[in-house]
């Protein structure tokens, strides 16, 4: 009786729902909401792009994410406790197949001159690898210093001396390129490499914010009535564009290196990794392959590449970036070779407060900026300034997560009666002058020192290990210190399409 009844209840459903089954199987989707057709100028023109999942940027590799222990696997020999283990959760993202190359980086060079060069010189300079970082007080590395960067023998070798800055900014160059190509692509710009100048060239933000048009083809029709015209430029709801690319978190680069996607049974990882690949040792135990080193570093004091006629990593230096065996995600070099810049802030106990979900550290929140028509204001490279997104809220979300200086009451130490008398904002000032911890003046550590991670050429192996983290200078650059970008996945964590 009871299936029965089951069985009657689908049918009804089935009576009930057929004729909407059948008006969306027509030219145009209706809204479950108000029942109004999408798409349609006649019932408004709202519209909802025929979209399927992300598609991969060039040279970007998928990482699903999930849950893993976050921090030290090894016994802490620097003795710092800087990596406490921590178990977290990283969203699917995208990961640069390899670290960024030289003939990467002179494409970028190679970009910024001739739009830049004539106009604005300095941004070609600021963009330029510090190609002294080779030089060694009592070593014979001229040859390095000359053409590393630039002879063709280097081209596929990591870019090193570039800052933080240095690589954030070409992260942001690379998004413009590719969402151009894109636009391209779709018939919606044409080539107009010729016309880009300084203070009008393709950015994605200037696009969005209709303050750039470049050599139009066409335009998107727009469904909206009002629109005298009938198109409109691509918007972000068309899903065309690209998120940008970026630096990777710290937790990101770590579990991406770690490539646990390959060491799984069942939901259980069945051997905490030390390194990209499994087991407790750095060479090979393929039998074709039988004791070749698996990562680029140093072996030993002075043996950077082993005896002649056996060379152990065949890299005196950096090698190619396709070099080695590539992790359980198709990731390569994500031991060894060069280390790679994170976005993280560095501080020594961040894997003890950072979210369990998504963990960074490094936010600074902030708002477009706005002139007195409601427009968006652009800087001199035609990207949208930013304001503090506190400017007019009154202690919501002060701090900048960077440091403990983050003006709020409740994170002062030292308040007591005196401040138990002010008014939020000049409490919020004495909170700021009476800090038991003044970073940057008492210690090395400061808001512009940023993690690096992985190892290096001229590391010993323990360095190689994904949980261990170093930290530098955001404007400085070293001759082991590279990088690659990353991005957001957006939509379904399993990546559908890949």
């Amino acid at each position: 009786m009871r299936r029965r009844l089951n069985h009657f209840r689908l049918f009804k459903w089935t009576l009930i729902t057929l004729p909407l089954v059948f008006a969306s199987c027509g030219s145009r989707e209706v809204s479950r909401t108000t029942g109004w057709a999408y798409n349609d100028p006649s019932t408004g023109g709202f519209e909802v792009a025929d979209y399927q999942e992300q598609q991969a940027g060039p040279n970007l590799v998928f990482i699903e994410g999930g849950t893993f222990v976050m921090g030290r696997t090894l016994d802490d020999v620097m003795l710092e406790w800087n990596n406490i283990p921590r178990r977290v959760t990283v969203s699917s993202f995208y990961m640069d197949e390899t670290e960024v190359s030289n003939k990467d980086y002179l494409e970028y060079l190679f970009w910024v001159k001739r739009v830049f060069g004539d106009a604005y010189p300095q941004v070609y300079t600021d963009a330029l690898p510090d190609t002294l970082v080779w030089r060694e007080p009592l070593a014979y590395n001229e040859p390095l210093v000359e053409n590393y960067l630039r002879h063709p023998a280097y081209r596929d070798y990591p870019v090193v001396g570039v800052s933080w800055v240095q690589a954030s900014n070409y992260a942001a160059w690379r998004t413009d390129r590719v969402n151009e190509m894109l636009l391209i692509r779709e018939g919606i710009l044409d080539w107009s490499t010729d016309q880009q100048t300084a203070d009008n060239h393709f950015t994605t933000e200037a696009y969005l914010a209709g303050r750039y048009e470049g050599v139009v083809r066409r335009n998107l029709p727009d469904m909206n009535p009002s629109n005298e015209t009938g198109e409109r430029p691509v918007r972000q709801e068309d899903g065309i564009l690209l998120p940008r690319y970026r630096l990777p978190t710290e937790a990101e680069w770590e579990f991406a290196a770690l490539g646990l996607i390959g060491n799984t049974i069942d939901e259980r990882i069945v051997d905490r990794r030390q390194y990209p690949w499994n087991g407790h040792n750095v060479r090979s135990a393929e039998r074709r392959t039988r004791g070749a080193f698996m990562a680029n570093v140093q072996r030993g004091r002075g043996d950077m590449m082993g005896v002649a006629g056996n060379l152990n990593d065949a890299g005196e230096i950096t090698v190619p970036v396709r070099s080695y065996w590539p992790n359980d995600y198709g990731l390569y070099n994500m031991a060894g070779n060069v280390n790679e810049w994170v976005m993280d802030v560095f501080r020594p106990l961040s894997h003890e407060v950072v979210a369990e979900h998504r963990p960074f550290r490094g936010n600074v929140f902030q708002n477009p900026e706005t002139d007195a028509d409601g427009n968006l204001v652009m800087d001199d490279f035609m990207r949208i300034s930013r304001v503090d997104d506190n400017e007019a809220r009154r202690n919501y979300r002060v701090a900048d997560n960077r440091s403990h200086r983050d003006g709020d009451l409740m994170s002062s130490l030292f308040i007591g009666e005196e401040g138990a008398q002010l008014d939020p904002e000049q409490a919020q000032a004495l909170a700021r002058e009476q800090q038991m911890y003044l970073y940057g003046e008492t210690s090395l550590i400061n808001d512009q020192s940023r993690v690096f991670k992985g190892g290096s050429w001229k590391d010993r192996v323990y360095w190689i290990n994904p949980g261990t983290r170093r930290f530098l200078d955001q404007n400085d650059a070293t001759n082991d210190i590279g990088f690659r970008c990353a991005m957001d996945r957006v939509g379904s964590p399993v990546g559908f399409n890949n």
